[in-house]
């Protein structure tokens, strides 16, 4: 049985990776229409780290961690920030948040195939009839002749699908890696290891960085935003969700998320949705409920 104090605090966990990283598209997507992507991810997550640091400083955590546990969050930070978000926010360029988003969904997808080769977890038929489904609805969702013809929206779609692939593989690594005890801890090692790869990143691509001086009010709401609900909330809130539940129910997450993300855009930057686009993110949706849903999941713990 879960105390009521964690069962409220699995809640707001859940909330904050549901309905805060739902709203990180339309943001990540205002901030790159002006600077460079790797750019604005260094910042997001140095920054982030450091006050994650200066936090745990503060409320006398533990900052000790052992040179397996580095190496883990060295990983885990790479394939969560530096991949699966430095070239997410880049493939942005090219593609409207909203069809981020639903790509991004498939991510359930990936862990059920991930999860099949690595503990040879047999796919029951609720989880076939849902990769069924996803498999139809990505067809829907990038075989639209508005999407391909334009200007880098392939390369952008296959991008996402690959931090998509990354993502997956983070999650299913974590679930399982040595890490510091801490939640809190364990996000603020993986932002900074993050941050200063995603630095090296800039600088091998020869970025322009340009001072917060010179960046616009939304911009500038937008990184805030990103900094310290997106990156401290959120990705602490992930973190420590896949040490107490199941990383499949983690992976809800990515049906909830597009339907915040579409109407984000729509509302906020005149993102247009096609009757195409509608239909397959139903289908595509409904995939990714039967995958999660299926009631062979096991648990660590119950909600």
């Amino acid at each position: 049985m879960q105390k009521p104090s964690s069962k409220l605090l699995i809640i707001l966990a859940f909330f904050a990776i549901y309905v805060i990283w739902g709203s990180t598209y339309l943001f990540n997507k205002i901030a790159v229409t002006e600077l460079p992507p790797l750019f604005i991810s260094s910042i997001r997550f140095i920054v982030a780290g450091a006050l994650i640091f200066m936090i745990s400083k503060f409320l006398k955590l533990n900052l000790k961690i052992t040179k397996k546990q580095l190496l883990n969050c060295t990983i885990a930070g790479f394939l969560f920030l530096v991949y699966g978000n430095g070239v997410f926010v880049w493939a942005l360029k090219y593609v409207d948040s909203g069809f981020a988003a639903l790509l991004a969904s498939t991510q359930p997808l990936f862990v059920l195939f991930l999860m099949r080769l690595i503990d040879g977890k047999t796919m029951h038929t609720k989880s076939l009839i849902g990769v069924s489904l996803g498999i139809v609805g990505m067809y829907l969702l990038v075989s639209q002749k508005e999407i391909n013809t334009q200007e880098g929206s392939v390369l952008g779609i296959f991008m996402i699908l690959t931090c998509v692939l990354s993502w997956s593989y983070g999650s299913v690594f974590v679930s399982k890696a040595d890490l510091p005890k801490s939640y809190f801890v364990s996000t603020g090692y993986q932002m900074i290891i993050a941050g200063f790869l995603l630095v090296i990143s800039s600088f091998i691509f020869k970025e322009q960085w340009i001072s917060p001086v010179n960046w616009s009010t939304d911009v500038k709401g937008s990184m805030v935003f990103l900094i310290l609900l997106g990156s401290i909330v959120a990705f602490t809130a992930f973190n420590y969700l896949l040490k107490v539940v199941s990383t499949e129910k983690v992976a809800t997450s990515a049906y909830v998320n597009p339907i915040i993300a579409l109407f984000l855009g729509w509302f906020v930057l005149d993102e247009s949705l096609t009757l195409q686009s509608i239909i397959a993110a139903g289908i595509l949706l409904t995939g990714v409920y039967f995958i999660t849903s299926r009631k062979t999941i096991t648990t660590k713990t119950k909600i």
